[in-house]
C-alpha cells in the first residue's frame, strides 16, 4: 500500500525552474534542426505534485513537448534527437541521462547516499488537433519496444475535454473532492507503468462523471 502526500510548492518550485532551464537549453541546442515548445501538464499546474512516503522515488513533473511542422519528421527521428539533446544537457543540472520508456522520456535526480530518486520529469512528445465536432484529440510518440519502432498513438478517452472538466469541477466547488480522490487513486494504483498524468486525467474524469448530469 502506498502513502502519498502533497508536496509543498515552495519545495518543488526550484526544481521546476531547473527543468525549464533544461528545456530552454534543449531549444537552443536543436535550433535549426527542430523547433520545440513545451508546457507543464497534469498535476503541477494545479499545485497537486505528490510523493509516496513509503517509496524512494520522490515526486515527478509531467511535460508535453510539441514540434513545429511535426509531419515533416519521422517519430523515431524526433524521439531520438530529443533524447540525445537531453542526454547532453540534463547532467549539468544534476539529472541522469534520459530513460526511453513506452510513452515518455524520463530524467531523474538521484540521491546516491540514500539510493533514492529525489525527483524526476517525464517528457511526452505530443501532437493535438480538433475534429469536426469540436473535440480535441492528443497523440503521442510511443516506443514500441517489441518491434523496436516508434509510432504515433492516440491518448485514451480520459484525456478528452480535460480543461472543460477541470473548470466545471472548480466552478462547482468539487475541487477538494478531486484532490482527495487523486491521492486515493495514487494509493490504490498497482501498475508501475501508470504515470501521474494518466492517474490525474482519470481522476478528473471520474469525479466529473460522479457529479455532472
Amino acid at each position: 500500500m502506498h502513502d502519498f502526500e502533497y508536496v509543498a510548492r515552495a519545495e518543488y518550485l526550484p526544481e521546476k525552474k531547473k527543468v525549464v532551464l533544461i528545456l530552454q537549453d534543449v531549444q537552443r541546442d536543436l535550433r535549426g534542426t527542430l523547433n520545440i515548445h513545451f508546457r507543464f501538464v497534469g498535476s503541477e499546474p494545479r499545485h497537486m505534485i505528490t510523493r509516496d512516503r513509503k517509496s524512494n522515488v520522490g515526486y515527478d513533473f509531467d511535460v508535453d513537448i510539441w514540434i513545429d511542422d511535426v509531419d515533416d519528421y519521422e517519430p523515431s527521428y524526433i524521439r531520438k534527437i530529443l533524447k540525445k539533446s537531453l542526454d547532453k544537457i540534463a547532467p549539468s543540472y544534476g539529472y541522469k541521462t534520459a530513460e526511453d520508456s513506452t510513452s515518455v522520456l524520463t530524467i531523474k535526480a538521484i540521491d546516491k547516499k540514500k539510493a533514492a530518486i529525489k525527483h524526476s520529469c517525464d517528457f511526452a512528445i505530443v501532437d493535438e488537433f480538433e475534429d469536426e465536432d469540436g473535440d480535441w484529440h492528443q497523440w503521442y510518440i510511443k516506443n514500441c519496444k517489441k518491434d523496436k519502432s516508434y509510432v504515433w498513438e492516440e491518448r485514451k478517452n480520459a484525456f478528452y475535454d480535460l480543461p472543460y472538466k477541470i473548470d466545471w469541477l472548480k466552478e462547482n466547488n468539487y475541487w477538494d473532492v478531486v484532490r482527495d480522490q487523486y491521492i486515493s487513486n495514487k494509493n490504490k494504483n498497482t501498475n508501475r507503468n501508470n504515470k501521474s498524468r494518466s492517474i490525474y486525467a482519470y481522476t478528473i474524469g471520474e469525479v466529473f462523471n460522479w457529479y455532472h448530469n
